[in-house]
């Protein structure tokens, strides 16, 4: 299978980025004119770079998007929406994980459980098949696949290295050993190798340590990952012990990989909550990163670690304070898709 397919690495060309519209029947309900600021912020990023896709529960969904977006001055020529059912709008992993293939895509359809079945997640478990139903997407395959695995729990350099955290992967699937998962994965993801992380975790994430909160992939010798630096928080230990773990990491020619440590915001609480603000949950899109911000002084730091391990892209900073009180960021919002499916 690995000659036949890839999985692309998030900085190659895209067509769109893939979004859900949050609406009073979803868990943004609460704060919904604090999440919207921070959707018009993300489609008004994402239009100046690529198509956006936003997937709309109903016409007045819909309609009052085109409104919100259109008196925000956005590119309206550059936003598709498509009116299909969901839950929630963790389209990072409720949506499609897309592989190359010779001539045309496939589009994995995995499992999605809620996360262990901490939500209801029956409509996201069918978000691709009913976008595949629209025809939203060119020239695709759609593979069913009867594994519960979530977009976020995998980051690929586009050349046959997965990165994963084990804590994630064993908590879905607590009767399957390293070695089995580790040739799954291989098999559907058309991977060569899979890189395990055995530390590494955020209070205020409920998706069990997803890599997409903690490590990504620069390029295929690069990996930006989140660190804490303050000897007094109690990330400080588990981050340090997961920086070790990247150090010891090898690209498949067996040098050390180039890292970029991101910087630590100080605490986000509500209501007594610690919240989880992680610079590793940006989103890469043409000529440039999406990178979440918290309104911390960390912001600035983190724009300039992104500037230096993705030379030639524009740094973009979106507003996320309003995301990370249900659990998420950026990054977690968002699905790529790759040059030609849309």
């Amino acid at each position: 299978m690995t000659d036949r397919l890839r999985f692309p690495a998030e900085w190659e060309p895209q067509s769109a980025v893939l979004i859900a519209w949050p609406h009073e029947g979803t868990d943004w309900a609460e704060r919904l004119g604090e999440v919207e600021e921070t959707y018009i912020a993300l489609v008004a990023a994402i239009v100046r770079f690529e198509r956006a896709v936003i997937c709309v529960a109903d016409d007045d969904v819909q309609a009052y998007a085109r409104a919100r977006l259109s008196s925000a001055r956005i590119d309206m020529d550059r936003v598709a929406f498509v009116e299909v059912p969901y839950d929630d709008t963790w389209l990072r992993d409720s949506g499609p994980i897309t592989l190359l293939k010779q001539q045309g895509f496939r589009l994995l359809d995995f499992r999605f459980t809620g996360w262990g079945g901490k939500f209801e997640a029956s409509l996201d478990d069918q978000l691709i098949e009913a976008l595949n139903t629209k025809r939203v997407f060119r020239d695709a395959q759609t593979q069913p696949i009867d594994f519960a695995l979530e977009g976020g729990a995998i980051d690929a350099d586009g050349d046959g290295t997965l990165l994963t955290t084990w804590q994630c992967l064993h908590e879905r699937h607590p009767d399957k050993s390293r070695e089995e998962l580790t040739a799954k994965l291989s098999d559907w993801l058309a991977q060569q190798r899979v890189l395990w992380l055995d530390h590494g975790y955020l209070e205020g994430d409920d998706t069990d340590a997803h890599i997409d909160t903690l490590a990504r992939f620069a390029a295929p010798d690069a990996i930006v990952f989140q660190a804490c630096d303050d000897p007094a928080d109690s990330h400080y230990a588990e981050l340090k012990a997961m920086a070790d773990e990247i150090a010891a990491l090898r690209t498949r020619d067996g040098r050390p990989y180039r890292l970029f440590p991101l910087p630590w915001a100080k605490p986000i609480v509500d209501g007594g909550r610690r919240l989880a603000a992680s610079y590793a949950n940006f989103l890469i899109v043409n000529g440039a990163v999406l990178m979440p911000a918290y309104g911390d002084e960390a912001d600035a730091a983190a724009v300039a670690v992104l500037e230096k391990a993705f030379p030639g892209r524009e740094i973009v900073p979106v507003p996320c304070r309003p995301l990370i009180w249900q659990n998420g960021s950026l990054h977690c919002i968002t699905m790529q898709l790759p040059h030609g499916l849309v």
